[in-house]
């Protein structure tokens, strides 16, 4: 998780950061650092549900280094995990900036120079750091924002024709488990990899009786399951295709209608490859769920 200080540490004009938990240390320094080379630092952090405990050292850090830093607005949770540089290159994650979980956890981060998206994102950030409520941004190329992303979920898994790999943290949205069930019964292979909680049985098992396979892992062995990543009809290899979203969205209700979240739909095989081989990793590693 080093390329997110190195990035921070590269920018020339200007930093901005969205991020549900912050408590790097060395991404805290780095916004200092630039911000005392008189770049422009802006830093939006998530201060309901638990994070604004979590947040509370780096916001009093960032206050003190002369970051400009916020908190979002109260009432909804804003878990998004972007990062913009000069207004150029985005970063957008699934894993919060939480160094102590690094070595133990399943994330992704996507790096996207498309400047349509850079655009967008600035814009969805400067509309968060006015304290609106939360509500879709400018999509760019290739974005999905919450509120509003289920249908695109949903969408997502209806047009798969032969696979549908998935990792989230969270599995209880009712459109969604349904759509996933749908396609196993059209005979489309499902492969969900989750770290094992009693609050998402229910869905594992209409999931595996409908043909769908699903494996788990435990606490944090061999990996605790933060990631957020759908692979639609991807292919490894050299010609490999697919389609991914990965991103902040947890499949629920309140993250795919509520929260504001930021994912990445994208065709580009330098994702989708990566993505994919891990995804196929992870759900040969973990252990097979029977009920």
């Amino acid at each position: 998780m080093g390329f997110v200080a190195r990035a921070v540490e590269s920018a020339r004009h200007l930093v901005l950061l969205e991020v549900y938990e912050l408590e790097d240390p060395a991404v805290v320094a780095a916004l200092v650092a630039r911000a005392r080379s008189h770049v422009t630092v802006e830093v939006l952090l998530d201060k309901d549900y638990h994070a604004g405990t979590v947040n509370s050292r780096a916001f009093a850090t960032l206050r003190a280094g002369h970051v400009a830093v916020r908190w979002t607005a109260a009432s909804y949770i804003f878990h998004e995990k972007a990062l913009v540089i000069d207004g150029t290159t985005a970063w957008v994650g699934t894993g919060n900036l939480t160094s102590r979980y690094y070595a133990t956890t399943r994330d992704f981060w996507v790096v996207d120079s498309i400047g349509a998206d850079a655009t967008a994102i600035t814009a969805g950030f400067r509309a968060d750091w006015r304290g609106r409520a939360p509500s879709p941004a400018p999509r760019g190329a290739d974005l999905v924002w919450s509120p509003g992303a289920e249908a695109t979920v949903v969408g997502l898994i209806d047009s798969a024709r032969h696979t549908v790999s998935l990792e989230t943290e969270e599995l209880a949205a009712d459109p969604v488990v349904n759509a996933l069930v749908a396609a196993a019964h059209r005979h489309v292979a499902v492969r969900v990899t989750m770290t094992y909680s009693s609050s998402w049985r229910w869905a594992f098992n209409e999931l595996v009786a409908a043909g769908a396979q699903v494996h788990v892992d435990h606490g944090e062995s061999p990996i605790y399951i933060h990631a957020k990543a759908l692979c639609i009809d991807c292919v490894l290899g050299s010609h490999g295709a697919g389609t991914v979203l990965v991103g902040s969205h947890n499949l629920s209700t309140y993250s795919l209608t509520r929260n504001r979240e930021l994912s990445i739909r994208t065709t580009a095989p330098s994702v989708v490859q990566p993505i994919a081989a891990v995804l196929r990793s992870d759900f040969l590693a973990a252990s097979r769920y029977s009920g």
